[in-house]
Parts: structure tokens; C-alpha cells; sequence
């Protein structure tokens, strides 16, 4: 097996770290994983570094069982290796990289005042989960860590660093801390000023871009694996120094890229534990609270509404389920009773009868809530059926996307011509297709590779690194060497499913004080 002609992508999810070998047919041929859960400690959603040292450890070595298991020998090299990861958050180093603050996922809702301010100081959305949201509030709480700030990175740039040694970024990824010119395929330099001069105010010894990891566009090279970092991801040893790497990427930037919506007018949806849409637009936007500007991993601006909650509130009900069929003496495969629910879920009444659904593990920017709680609620005489209730959770997970997207598609004229989908919301066929086709009322496709998600798209991402031609545009690579012949199945939800999940979306609003009031009481 000649590994100089596969590529390596390695993401980090919100419950999964996973690795995806492709070949150079880009077609994946091996594959591992290490499960995982963020912690809520004093108050803040982590992960502690050293079960990311763990964890990605672990999913290499279950890679390397997969292809000594498929191929008979362990690999010693890759053609080209990127890392991915949820993007955003708050992980902050000295110079001579100790870690200063626990890391900050982009699930916390804790920067809102900063979040505010800096909207207003850039005539730019920022919103929570951005870095540059969390530095500042971590300025404004006066924390004392703040002027010893070295490098400022997120989770994949992190492992980077980790790897290879160079504090660098790709542009997708760089976009989800500080707001980028997609014409200078930078950080926006206006906005650095601005925040440079408030910096300076509080009595910051830094300049913003000292801290920040240097920007890098899709295709560019992004170092090299270093022997410490060969010795780090493979403690066995057989793996050599001196692997390329492409630039790091967000999990939103890898999603577009494994769906192949990086060109203008494309977009995707991403559902797991969080949910957002990216639409690539084709025209300046203006500034709305529910949508961020991020880039593709080439820089062109996309609109992004991310959300939180998706499914893990359909998790907890379908743990309940098989607690409950194992104390009967029913004992059902996890994977087979999610299908059983989601299918169950097509039969109930397109509004879903009259129960109501808020999927609220944690805070939502969308709907200005800083903390959440999952609440299920049902009035005197609606239609309580199996095929009701989970139908509810399955729309309630897409709730919140809605109103954004409604956002883009009547009040920025961003048309939705069709939507490529990924992720777990999306394994039980046909189903999550049907939903969101419902939610935004065009027609979605879900690709046969869409199950690998981000570290298929980081993987394609290094392949593009490795083996593009002289000026050939990321999409145009993508479009005629990946998914010319890509098998996909598209599905559109008929007038009745449409009219059904506005109704239910206008008695989500109406009732929503119902979640508020829920945050406030239930401590």
C-alpha cells in the first residue's frame, strides 16, 4: 500500500473525534473514532486538554487497527494530513505555551455584553461564540490572564500547532474568531484597528494580530509534521516526520466542502448536537443578530445560522425509550430504535397535532437566550401519539435554523434553490431530508458520503492541497475530480409538510415565553 498517494482528515466533533482515510479517487478506505462529551464545570462548557490529547491519540490508533485490519501493514506516512474541529470558542496560551484559561466551547452564552459592544464598535454581527467575543469579555470581567495572552486559537488550531508547530489558520476556520476581508483574504484590518485602539484602552500590552494565528486560503501549505508531533499522534512509533499538512478548518468549512456547497448560491445544513445552515452568498448583507458572516475555506462570504441545540434532546428521549424496552425485556439495537422513531416520526400530523417541543440543552443566540431548557409541552385534546411526539422533536430541532433562514430568504433575497444536508440528523434515510425540505420548503439531497461529514471534507481539503492543478478553484476541483459522479438522493416535501411546519413554527413563537419562563424558574 502506497500511503504517499491517501490523505488523512481528522476532526474534532462536539461528541466524536474521527479520522477518514481517502484514496486518490478520494473515496474513503479507512476510518476511526474516539467518543466524547463536553463537561459543564463552574458554570462553563469544556473539554479538558488532556482528553483531547487522549482522545485523538485513540482515534489514531483506531485508524491504524482499521487499516492494519484492511491492508495488512501500519502506515509510516500519509500523502497529506488537516485538522478539523467546532469552530469558534476560547483557547488562550503564554509565550511559552501554557494554557491560561480552561477552554471555552461555542456552546457558552457568557459573552454577552461583549458580543453586544463589538457589534455595535464594527457595524459587524459578533456573536457569542466567536473568539474575539470571549477575549474581549474575558477584558471586560477583568480577568487577569488576558495580558499574558501569547496565542489565541481554537480547538483545530490548537492540534495544529500541536503537529506541526505553525500558529496558522485556514480562513474558514479564521472567520469563526475575528470578522475577515474576503477581498484581501484576511482579517478585516478596519476592525483590527478598532479593536486594537479599545485593546489599548483597557491596557492591553498585545496587538490583536500578534495573538491571532496567521490566515491561510484552501490549497495553501500549512506546514509540516515535526518529529515531536509524529511521536505525539502515534506513540507506536511507526509514524515518520515531515507529512504535509493543509490548513486547519472549521467543522462549517469542512461540511461545505464534503457537501460541495462552496460555490456562490450552494448552501448545506449540518445537524448533530448543534445545527447550522451556510449559504454561500452572491451580495452584500445587512446586519442581523441571527446571522453571522464566516467564508468557505477559500474566503468567499458565506451567511451562517448556527444553532446551539439539534439533537440532543431527540438523544435523551431515545435513551428513555430503550431504558424503557429493556426493562420490558425488549432489548433493541440503539441504532435500529432511532430508525424505528424517526421513520414513526413521517406519520404523524404535518404540525404535529398540537404538542410543542423546545430542544433547549444550553443557551441560543438565535433567540437570545443565554441559558436553555428542554421543555415539552402539550394542550387538553391534542393528538398525543407516538408519531406526534417524536415528529415534534424532529421539527423542534430545526425550529430555530428556520427563523434564521426565513431571515435570508425574505429579507436579504438569499435564495434556497436546494440544500445538501450531513450528519446524524440525516443517517435514518429519507427522513431528516423530508423535515428540513419542510422547514425551508425546497428540495434537499444528502450525498452517500454525507454519513463521513467533516473529516471526509477535511480529508478533501488536503487532497486539494496535494494534488490540485496550477489555478484550479476549489470548487472547480471539487465539481470535476470529486462529485462529478457523486450518487445522492434528493427529496421535496410536499405543500401539506411545508404548511405543517409554519403552523408548528407559528405556535412555537407564540408560546415561546414557555421556554423563557422555563430558564428563569428551573434552576
Amino acid at each position: 500500500m502506497d500511503f504517499t498517494k491517501t490523505v488523512l482528515g481528522i476532526e474534532f466533533g462536539s461528541t466524536r473525534i474521527k479520522a477518514v482515510l481517502l484514496d486518490e479517487k478520494h473515496i474513503p478506505i479507512a476510518s476511526g473514532s474516539f467518543e466524547w462529551e463536553n463537561q459543564l464545570v463552574d458554570g462553563i462548557w469544556t473539554y479538558a486538554l488532556d482528553t483531547v490529547h487522549t482522545g485523538i491519540q485513540t482515534c489514531y490508533a483506531d485508524l491504524k487497527q482499521d487499516i492494519q485490519k484492511k491492508f495488512g501493514c501500519a502506515p509510516d506516512t500519509f500523502g497529506a494530513i488537516g485538522i478539523s474541529g467546532m469552530m469558534h470558542g476560547y483557547l488562550p496560551f503564554d509565550k511559552v505555551g501554557k494554557q491560561l484559561a480552561e477552554f471555552r466551547t461555542w456552546r457558552n452564552t457568557i459573552t454577552g455584553q461583549a458580543a453586544d459592544e463589538l457589534t455595535e464598535l464594527f457595524g459587524f454581527a459578533i456573536p457569542q461564540r466567536w473568539s474575539i467575543a470571549h477575549l474581549y469579555q474575558a477584558i471586560l470581567n477583568g480577568e487577569s490572564h488576558v495580558k499574558d495572552i501569547a496565542r489565541l486559537t481554537t480547538l483545530a488550531g490548537y492540534i495544529h500547532t500541536l503537529l506541526t508547530g505553525e500558529h496558522v489558520m485556514g480562513i474558514g476556520e479564521a472567520s469563526g474568531m475575528f470578522p475577515i476581508d474576503s477581498t484581501t483574504l484576511d482579517y478585516n484590518q478596519g476592525m483590527v484597528e478598532k479593536f486594537d485602539t479599545l485593546a489599548a484602552s483597557k491596557g492591553m500590552p498585545w496587538k490583536l494580530r500578534d495573538i491571532l494565528p496567521k490566515v491561510l486560503v484552501a490549497g495553501t501549505h500549512a506546514g509540516s509534521l515535526t518529529e515531536a508531533g509524529a511521536a505525539f499522534l502515534d506513540p507506536a512509533g511507526d509514524l515518520k516526520a515531515g507529512i504535509p499538512f493543509a490548513p486547519c478548518e472549521g467543522d462549517a468549512g469542512t461540511g461545505m466542502t464534503a457537501t460541495n456547497s462552496v460555490r456562490e448560491r450552494t448552501g448545506n445544513v449540518s445537524a448533530g448536537t448543534s445545527d447550522f445552515a451556510m449559504l454561500v452568498a452572491d451580495h452584500e448583507l445587512g446586519v442581523h443578530r441571527e446571522i453571522n458572516m464566516v467564508t468557505t475555506p477559500a474566503g468567499k462570504p458565506v451567511a451562517m445560522v448556527h444553532c446551539a441545540n439539534c439533537t440532543s434532546d431527540i438523544n435523551a428521549w431515545v435513551n428513555l425509550f430503550s431504558e424503557f424496552a429493556e426493562m420490558i425485556g425488549a432489548e433493541v439495537n440503539k441504532g435500529d430504535l432511532f430508525t424505528k422513531l424517526f421513520r414513526k416520526a413521517l406519520e404523524g400530523d404535518p404540525d404535529c397535532g398540537g404538542l410543542l417541543s423546545y430542544n433547549y440543552f444550553s443557551g441560543e443566540g438565535v433567540t437570545a437566550l443565554d441559558e436553555g431548557r428542554p421543555v415539552f409541552a402539550r394542550v387538553p385534546g391534542c393528538s398525543f401519539t407516538l408519531a406526534n411526539f417524536m415528529r415534534t422533536h424532529l421539527l423542534s430541532a430545526l425550529a430555530t435554523l428556520k427563523i434564521g433562514l426565513d431571515i435570508l430568504r425574505t429579507e436579504e433575497n438569499i435564495p434556497v434553490d436546494k440544500l445538501y444536508g450531513h450528519g446524524g440528523f440525516f443517517k435514518t434515510p429519507g427522513v431528516g431530508q423530508r423535515i428540513l425540505s419542510a422547514a425551508v420548503s425546497a428540495p434537499v439531497s444528502v450525498m452517500e458520503t454525507a454519513g463521513e461529514g467533516g473529516p471526509y471534507g477535511m480529508a478533501l481539503l488536503s487532497a486539494y492541497m496535494l494534488w490540485k492543478e496550477d489555478g484550479e478553484a476549489l470548487e472547480d476541483y471539487l465539481d470535476n475530480k470529486v462529485f462529478a459522479d457523486a450518487a445522492s438522493s434528493t427529496l421535496m416535501a410536499d405543500e401539506i409538510e411545508v404548511a405543517g411546519f409554519d403552523a408548528f413554527l407559528s405556535r412555537y413563537k407564540n408560546a415561546f415565553e414557555v421556554e423563557r419562563t422555563a430558564v428563569k424558574t428551573l434552576k
